[in-house]
């Protein structure tokens, strides 16, 4: 593992550690001021506000990556094949002044996008804004002519109404120990996934299969690009060979286990998620090829060489899901929005 290899979860989030007296405490309080939020936004007391056009929500309950950013491209590609104009709303977490609203596109740079929404921007050329107020950015792509809009993790933002809710669950890692933060991985209660309408699950493998209830999800990958530009590479070239494999996201470990399924000897290296890359951060030791996540590789164009490859995923799921979707997004438009 690499030297600046980026801090784990305590063990007794996902695993059998014992939980210290001090963070069930802190999460006794958490739990507390969650319920009290929740309970206040019911009582009308705390308003949502509407803006006018259908909102998906995408995100999770726990802490760390479960593979929102791939199903938000998905779903993005789906809706403008649909026929709508779907836009991206995002905080754009880790970009240099997250105090500043702007729009995203390909030629933003990430430091001051934010690595996600260059990223979504990049692969669907639609309207991406960033903004810390969840309801301006809304409101600004609305009139920036989008008929739809996708928050992307927005789960916990009450403050914007929105007409579905998609939750996405590592499908390895589950909730963990099934208590709230610090004491464990949980943003709310478990019972808080129950109202969600969609809730995907990211299988680790073809092997596994979703609960009832539950959407299954696969991130497909198959081809390394370089990073200096050229062909694409096959993953199954690299099979019986040792290669540096970066990731900065959530749970870097899917990242690494999905390229020993394609039989690559991986050299993990694992960095905080939305790490501004340096090009110190590569002194391996060793020249082996350089393979990493698209939201890694936005960050390093500027000092990549030829051994640098990008590995993107793409999110696959059961054709019945986008027609369900569909569904509830057409009955959630305005009747003006119909009959255009």
């Amino acid at each position: 593992m690499s030297q600046r290899a980026m801090p784990q979860p305590p063990d007794y989030w996902f695993g059998d550690g014992r939980v210290p007296l001090w963070a069930r405490a802190l999460a006794g309080v958490y739990g507390v001021l969650v319920a009290l939020r929740s309970r206040l936004y019911r009582a009308g007391l705390l308003r949502q506000q509407r803006v006018g056009v259908p909102v998906i929500v995408v995100g999770n309950i726990t802490a760390g990556g479960t593979g929102k950013t791939p199903l938000t491209i998905a779903l993005m590609e789906r809706l403008r094949a649909a026929g709508f104009r779907p836009g991206v709303a995002s905080r754009g977490y880790g970009r240099r002044d997250e105090a500043q609203a702007r729009w995203v596109d390909a030629a933003t740079p990430p430091e001051e996008g934010g690595d996600e929404p260059v990223l979504i921007a990049r692969h669907t050329g639609t309207r991406v804004r960033v903004d810390r107020d969840r309801v301006a950015a809304t409101k600004a792509l609305v009139a920036a002519g989008c008929d739809v809009v996708i928050c992307d993790d927005g789960l916990q933002h009450y403050r914007l109404q929105r007409d579905v809710e998609i939750e996405v669950i590592d499908g390895a890692r589950r909730y963990g120990n099934g208590r709230l933060m610090p004491a464990g991985p949980l943003r709310e209660p478990v019972a808080r996934a129950a109202a969600c309408g969609f809730r995907v699950v990211n299988l680790p493998s073809s092997d596994d299969t979703a609960a009832f209830g539950e959407w299954p999800m696969q991130l497909q990958a198959d081809d390394a690009l370089p990073l200096q530009g050229g062909r694409p590479k096959p993953l199954a070239g690299f099979a019986g060979q040792r290669v540096h494999a970066v990731a900065g996201i959530g749970n870097p470990a899917r990242f690494f286990a999905m390229l020993r399924r394609q039989g690559l000897g991986v050299v993990p290296h694992a960095f905080a998620d939305h790490h501004a890359y340096r090009a110190e951060d590569f002194a391996f030791g060793s020249e082996l090829p350089v393979l990493m996540t698209e939201k890694d590789a936005v960050k390093c164009a500027a000092f990549a060489n030829s051994w640098f490859y990008s590995v993107p995923v793409a999110a696959k799921l059961p054709e019945a899901f986008w027609i369900a979707l569909l569904d509830r997004l057409g009955r959630a438009r305005p009747p003006a929005a119909d009959a255009t």
